[in-house]
């Protein structure tokens, strides 16, 4: 019996990572087939989305950056963003006044960590919106 085609929220997911480590298309289609044994995301089911995605984060394309920041970091930190209703040049400034460093990409992973912190504060403290 063939296994059910992906829900659409985590072929979405497929995408933002794809995009997110700036994967060139032959690159990503060799490791769609060498982990899932398929060519293109929609073909992905539970198990070969599962193996794909063990992939990114036991390889080095997890890493979001060479600063040690991981992907996880990156994408939670981009979510709490837009929960807050922050432009991408709203963190920006926000990374710069506070971290001191050129942007999302300068953080290294502790730093990562402490803004994702920081972000929940801000929510928690704004009640889930702030403006931009």
């Amino acid at each position: 019996m063939p296994s059910a085609k992906l829900d659409r929220g985590k072929l979405a997911l497929v995408h933002i990572v794809r995009k997110e480590l700036g994967l060139r298309d032959r690159d990503y289609r060799s490791i769609l087939r060498r982990t899932a044994g398929v060519s293109s995301a929609r073909d992905l089911d539970e198990d070969g989305f599962r193996r794909l995605m063990r992939f990114f984060v036991r390889s080095g394309y997890f890493r979001a950056n060479a600063h040690g920041m991981t992907l996880k970091q990156k994408l939670f930190i981009k979510a709490l963003a837009r929960e807050l209703g922050w432009a991408q040049e709203h963190l920006r400034n926000f990374v710069r006044k506070y971290y001191r460093k050129d942007g999302l990409e300068a953080l290294d992973r502790r730093e990562a960590s402490k803004l994702i912190e920081s972000l929940k504060a801000v929510r928690a403290r704004d009640g889930g919106a702030v403006s931009t």
